[in-house]
């Protein structure tokens, strides 16, 4: 039973339900500024990401590359960190040419089959009747792609310049990383909690080296593969689309059906034959389906642990803020995320939740301390 109120001593009120409130305002108003500035600095920001992504890549290869020796002679950081810039720089250099050229390329090809594309579609469904068949035609026939295609075009434009940004961030890493250690320590007030920091970032580098490096190797396979198959029907744009199937292979689950109607579009278009358009629809379609069900599988393994639902809601979350850049990188980040909360007492349910079996990352079971523990602890 509860004790009768004093009404001389009245209960004082709850605060509580104003202070939830207050603090459910306060984040929906720092999640819009965030949002705002991530719109507003995209182009900065992707440069970032993708230049710490290269960094990751090639941190390890510069550590393996100091275990040279050369008589008595030992491969200092600095020659080491240097080749790696050199490296990236060429190689952003190459892909830029490549992705500009093709994109040329494609815009040039996509207006001068504008025309037969939309009559051989408007065909398909020829069987409906000739009054559908007009009515898709019509149809197609209002769809504008010049505001797309110029679109297409100032983004192709922006790889070289996003380039030479990608190169100096990652130049600036590698000066960074000499005193990484030293700054981490400075920063966490003590060398313990500077080794679960370390921890935490090791392990998204893990993931994600093994993702990119497995996702390169397997892409650029899928799209050599694409590519034979448009060169042994002797169609055009045969290495257009493979570098096409390369690139939006690093989409998931999206990316590969886009590539297949595409390559089997631009089939149909060229050659006008049912026949041909259905086979190279459905051999690029059982490439792409023993990549995906096959050969991604068996190479990741338990790189990712990512929950499907997880993912198309990242795809579609930074699609919509960064375009299709941040498609490319949701996956990155989505694992980075999950990582992190699974590190974090506190944010545990969200990385079960981001992950595919309840298992966001075996090796932060041991349950990482938050940095107010050691503080309880020693008191």
């Amino acid at each position: 039973m509860t004790a009768p109120s004093d009404p001389n001593h009245p209960v004082p009120p709850s605060n509580h339900e104003p202070r939830r409130l207050q603090l459910w305002f306060l984040g929906i108003i720092a999640f819009a500024v965030i949002l705002f500035l991530l719109v507003q600095a995209k182009f900065l920001l992707i440069s970032l990401a993708i230049a710490i992504m290269l960094f990751s890549l090639t941190s390890d290869a510069i550590s393996y590359i100091q275990t040279f020796r050369f008589g008595g002679a030992k491969i200092s950081v600095w020659f080491a960190s240097t080749l790696a810039v050199i490296t990236i720089a060429t190689v952003l250099i190459l892909v830029s040419a490549i992705i500009l050229t093709q994109a040329n390329t494609a815009v040039f090809t996509i207006l001068q089959y504008t025309d037969p594309a939309q009559r051989a579609v408007a065909e398909l469904f020829s069987w409906m009747g000739e009054d559908v068949e007009l009515a898709v035609l019509d149809w197609l026939k209002g769809v504008r792609l010049e505001p797309w295609l110029t679109a297409m075009a100032g983004q192709a434009g922006n790889i070289a310049s996003g380039a030479v940004l990608v190169t100096l961030f990652v130049g600036f890493l590698f000066l960074e990383r000499l005193w990484f250690s030293t700054k981490l320590n400075s920063l966490m007030g003590g060398a313990d909690r500077a080794a679960r920091v370390e921890v935490i970032i090791s392990s998204i580098m893990h993931r994600l080296n093994r993702y990119l490096l497995v996702k390169t190797i397997i892409s650029s396979i899928t799209g050599m593969l694409v590519y034979a198959v448009m060169r042994t029907f002797g169609l055009e744009l045969a290495f257009a689309m493979g570098v096409l199937t390369f690139v939006l292979n690093f989409i998931p689950n999206i990316g590969s059906i886009v590539a297949t109607i595409v390559v089997a579009l631009v089939a149909y278009v060229q050659t006008g034959d049912n026949v041909t358009g259905l086979a190279v629809l459905s051999i690029v379609a059982t490439i792409q389906f023993v990549v995906g069900q096959v050969l991604d599988p068996l190479f990741l393994g338990t790189a990712l642990r990512l929950s499907s639902f997880g993912i198309i809601t990242s795809l579609a979350f930074w699609a919509a803020v960064w375009g299709v850049p941040g498609m490319f990188l949701a996956v990155p980040i989505m694992v980075s995320i999950m990582i992190v909360c699974s590190h974090i007492k506190a944010l545990r349910p969200i990385a079960i939740i981001l992950s595919r079996e309840g298992l966001p990352d075996p090796d932060s079971f041991h349950e990482t301390t938050r940095p107010d523990d050691d503080d309880r602890k020693s008191a």
